[in-house]
């Protein structure tokens, strides 16, 4: 069975940086281009960043400079480094992996992947 399970979120003040990660279990996760996408109260989901199984990353253009993915693959996990946060990074954030295909740039359900995680809680206040 397939599990991926975020942790790292919390809540922050504005200008502070979180490390997210996204532990995967059930998958070659080598094998495996990652993902990080966020879901904002009342807005839909979109996509942050993607890294393959080279370590090639695909950013969001207006993601680039505060947000780094990179993944472990003797660990099987994933990372979101988040710096300089602002209150608009409040979001659920979540982690996907897909074998074959996977694109940060989509919106809400065109933001496809195979497996997801459940998403973990980021709030940043002022």
């Amino acid at each position: 069975q397939v599990h991926l399970r975020e942790s790292g979120g919390g809540s922050v003040q504005a200008g502070g940086s979180l490390r997210l990660s996204c532990a995967t279990s059930g998958i070659i996760f080598s094998n495996y281009i990652m993902g990080w996408f966020r879901q904002a109260p009342g807005k839909e989901r979109e996509g942050i960043a993607t890294i393959d199984s080279s370590d090639t990353t695909s950013y969001v253009e207006s993601m680039k400079g505060r947000f780094t993915i990179s993944r472990d693959n003797i660990k099987s996990t994933l990372y979101l480094q988040i710096d300089n946060l602002k209150t608009e990074d409040t979001a659920i954030y979540y982690c996907a992996a897909d074998q074959f295909r996977l694109s940060p740039y989509c919106s809400g359900i065109w933001c496809s992947a195979t497996y997801w995680g459940q998403g973990t809680q980021v709030t940043v206040s002022s």
